[in-house]
This record gives structure tokens, sequence and C-alpha cells, in this order.
């Protein structure tokens, strides 16, 4: 048997996965950590289910803890094993609970009634945690595309938990959802359908998360984003939480210490909210997967909130921080759960004893077009497009990766016709957000909405249009659809599109290891789903010659 199983991001070996130590850099030890605690959690998400069904109160706690460990295993969030396993037994430990208030434990799953918290004990049930449990091939496609939607939806979920707002409405579908996936009976059509219904949750996610940012924050508005550096020592912060940012930004007042955004966190300097903080620098580097450089030279702390982590290297690793779900062996965590106030004077007290960043760039970029901002903008977007001076819409969301092949996304954005305009949300946009495409009438051929987590935007400027223009669907729109995908959030950002009826998305740059040729055929013939092929073709596609 293999040392580990493991295919839920883009990087997967072989395009099939990894089964020695992950791309990612998780060991197989930690790979299997991962497996039993999602297991464990979907026990646990079974017995939530029969105690709501027997008219019984489920817990917030219960509902964190869920979707907290969701997103912990989310890719490239959490390598700590240590952390992961003490996870585990707080499920464990709440399923005890649960399982005695119910009036019977009939017909539930064997991972509902595990209560062994012994360690050691957890490392023989590999055959039974693994995502190759599930034999059939069809069913473990689709039983994994939820589960990893639901990864993806638990992270929106818990940002917007974070900011005190809740939605129990679909703390209860991931429930439901995960306990699904044990039914050893759940059929194929069941399973597509759960993956649809995986998709409509993932919108009311996004649109929880989108209120509780905005509510806190203002509306994300046209910004123009320092990417150079300054002359103070600095913190550079990654990730997708921006309570931390604001803690963070609070504490460093007065102190000489500038912050930084890094990757995902670049929306940040989009939200009105933050531009009262004198000592909020702009934006230091590009994507993700560049950081062991960009952290390099840096010279100051980095606090990572989410994912993505890249395995530290040595020269930096004492000056990384994490906190929250996110988590590396060796690098000091920040404790704080949701209400409480984090404490990083010891970041900052570090930033004092450090150089000032090395600029790596030089300029500025723009922002900031999340659907408010659009919207102020919809009689000049109108008119363009009926004018003729905009004539397409190319939505090239997702996320960013160190594959080669996605020199594509690059390619594809500098071949597009002059009167194409980019939508985007997510770190994809690194291939393509500092390239002089230039603008159309004042418009920007480029329109960030921000993060993976903002796509929400995206959803609602598309149906802006379709109700603009009195089109029954969104595929009646000069909208073309090209994304790029890594992990699981991007997975959830899919599935939702799928629920809202689009149809003719390009996926790449390859398809999703975990989707078996029916399964994919079902999405081939269902909504049009195809990989990426040549810039030159998928422009001939996307830009039929009259």
């Amino acid at each position: 048997m293999a040392d580990m199983f493991c295919f839920q991001c883009q990087e997967a070996a072989g395009n099939q996965g990894c089964t020695r130590v992950g791309v990612c850099g998780k060991s197989p030890q930690v790979a299997h950590s991962q497996d039993f605690l999602i297991w464990v959690t979907k026990g646990l998400s079974a017995l939530a289910t029969r105690a709501r069904e027997e008219g019984k109160t489920v817990s917030t706690q219960t509902n964190h803890l869920v979707t907290g460990n969701l997103f912990m295993t989310i890719t490239n969030a959490n390598f700590d094993q240590e952390v992961i396993d003490a996870r585990a037994h707080m499920v464990i430990e709440e399923m005890d609970g649960l399982r005695k208030e119910l009036s019977s434990l009939e017909n539930l799953p064997q991972a509902a009634l595990w209560d062994n918290k012994d360690p050691s004990s957890w490392i023989d049930t590999k055959n039974l945690v693994s995502v190759l449990a599930e034999e059939d091939e069809d069913k473990r496609s689709l039983k994994e595309l939820i589960v990893y939607g639901l990864k993806g939806l638990s992270a929106y979920t818990k940002h917007a938990n974070v900011l005190l707002k809740e939605d129990e409405e679909v703390d209860i579908f991931i429930q439901k959802a995960l306990t699904k996936t044990l039914d050893p009976n759940a059929t194929v059509d069941e399973l597509v359908q759960l993956t649809l219904d995986t998709g409509a949750a993932g919108v009311k996610g996004m649109a929880l998360l989108d209120g509780a940012n905005t509510a806190a924050y203002g509306n994300p508005e046209l910004t123009e984003v320092k990417i150079d550096a300054g002359t103070n020592p600095g913190i550079l912060i990654s990730g997708h939480d921006l309570r931390d940012l604001q803690m963070l930004l609070e504490q460093t007042q007065g102190t000489g210490v500038d912050v930084y955004t890094h990757s995902e966190m670049l929306p940040a300097n989009y939200y009105p909210f933050f531009k009262k903080y004198d000592n909020f620098y702009g934006n230091y580097g590009n994507a993700w997967w560049q950081q062991k450089e960009e952290f390099e030279s840096f010279n100051g702390p980095i606090l990572m909130t989410t994912n993505c982590i890249v395995p530290p290297k040595e020269s930096y690793k004492d000056k990384l921080y994490t906190t929250g779900m996110a988590g590396y062996p060796g690098c000091k965590h920040i404790p704080g759960e949701i209400g409480e106030e984090k404490d990083f004077s010891e970041i900052i007290e570090l930033a004092k004893t450090c150089p000032a960043p090395t600029a790596i760039e030089e300029g500025s970029i723009v922002g900031g077009f999340a659907h408010a901002q659009v919207f102020a903008l919809a009689d000049k977007v109108v008119d363009a497009i009926k004018s003729g001076a905009i004539k397409k819409f190319v939505v090239m969301a997702g996320c960013d990766g160190r594959h080669k092949s996605r020199s594509y996304y690059t390619d594809f954005a500098n071949a597009l016709p002059k009167d194409a305009v980019i939508l985007t949300a997510g770190c994809a946009k690194y291939r393509y957000n500092k390239l002089p495409l230039g603008d159309i009438g004042g418009i920007p051929r480029v329109l960030d909405a921000g993060q993976c987590n903002d796509s929400y935007s995206l959803v609602l400027i598309a149906l802006k249009l379709a109700e603009i223009f009195g089109v029954e669907s969104i595929n009646e729109l000069p909208i073309a659809y090209n994304i790029a995908w890594y992990e699981q959030k991007a997975v959830i950002v899919l599935l939702a599109l799928l629920s809202l009826g689009v149809k003719d998305i390009h996926l790449g740059p390859s398809l999703p290891a975990f989707l078996s040729p029916n399964i994919t055929n079902v999405l081939v013939e269902n909504f049009g789903i195809a990989p990426n092929s040549t810039v030159e073709e998928d422009i001939d596609y996307f830009f039929p010659i009259a």
C-alpha cells in the first residue's frame, strides 16, 4: 500500500495522486492525521444531524468545530500533526457528549461511534479513513468533489464567523452533506444532486462573507496600491483573515513598523476601513508559491492567517508566525478564538529589530472592482457594451500555482482582443494583473474584485448585467469563463457557478485528478466543462469570427 494518498489539489503527482509525500510538502503522517480528522468530523456531523432530527439543539461550538476542521485540512493550511491530532481529540470528546443526548444510536455510521482517544490507535485506520476506502470510482469522485467543495465553503464561513456573522442553515447543510458521504448506499444520481446543492450552499456562504466584510470594513473601492517598499521595518501579513489584519494594524500604531499585505491579503487594500491606518503601506510580492524568495527579501516577520503556506526556508522560519487554522511545526502560533483579541506584540517587537524590506518591484497596481464599485460604474459599462467598445467579459478567477503550464493564463490575457475585459478574483490574477493591458474608455481591462473569498462579486455582477439587458440566463450574456484552479476554495467557486446554471466553463491548467472519467463526462454533457487547450484554440473558441 502507498504511504499516503491525496489528490485534492491541482498539483497531485502525475495528476493522479500523491502517494509518498505531498507536492505541497506534507508528510504521509500528516496526510493520515488529516484523513482521520475528516473521518471523525463526518461522524460528528452524523451525530449532530441525528440530534436535530430528534429536536435537540446543536451548539455553535459544534458547528465551528466542523467547519474549522474542514478549513484546517485545505491544501497548504496546516502541516502541524500535533495540532491536527488535538483537533481530532476534541471531535471525539464532542461526539461522546452528543451520543449521550441521543435516544438511539441505531444505524449511525462507524465514524459516529468512534470513541478511542488514543492517537496510537488511529494509526491503523488507514483503510477506513482514506479516500480510497470508497471502492466505487464514480462515487468516490463525487464524494470527494463534495467534501472539497465543503472545505472551500467552510473557509468562507469561518471568516464570516470571525466577524461574528453566522448562518446556521449553511452549517446544517455542511453537516448533512458530510453525513451523506458516509452512506454506502448513496447513488451516483443522489451524489450528483448533492454536488449541485453544495454549490448552492456555496453561494449562500459567499453572500454571508461578503455581508460580513462589507459591514465591518465598507465596500471595496477603486484603489491604487503601492507595490514598492518603504524605509521603515515591516510586518508582512498573508492569507485571507481581515480581522487579523485589523488587530495587527491597531497594535502597530505608533510603533514605527509598517504593515504590508502579501498575495491573498492584497484585496484588504481596497476596503475603506483600512485606509485610515497611516502605517498600512501596500502590497509586497506576488502569488503564494513565490513566497520563499519574497519572504526572505522582506527581511521582517511574516504572519500567515490562513493558507497558503509553503514549507519555509531556515533563513526566515524563525520569523514566520501562524494564527487561526494555519500552522507549521517549529513556527510560533498566535492563539485567539472567535471574538477574542489576539496579542501580536511578539511579532511587532521582532519587526523593530529587522531591516526595512528590500524592494523587489516599483510602482502600483489598481484593484477594488467588487460589486459595489462595478455597480457604480454600471452606466459607463453598459454604454461601452452597447457601443461595442466592450465586446465580451472573460472571468479568469481562481488560483495560481507553480506549474509552468500556468504561463498559459499570462499568454491568454495578452492574446485577448482589445475589446475584451477580464473579471478576476483570486490569486490567479498575479498571472496578468501587472500586464500593460490598458483600458477601454477609462474602464481598466483587468477588473480585480479581490480574492477567491470575493467571487460572490462576480456572481452579482453577472446577475446585474442579466437584469440590465433583460436576459433570462447568465449564459446569454457576453461573458466567457476560463478559470484556473489549485485548491478547495476554487472548487466551491466552480460548484457555485454550476449551481447557478453557468455553462461552457474552461478549467485548467488540468482537470482535477479526483474526477473519474464518468463524472467528467457528466460535467461535460450537462455543463460543457472543458479543459484548457492551447491559447490560440481557446481564443478561437471564446471569440469566434462571425
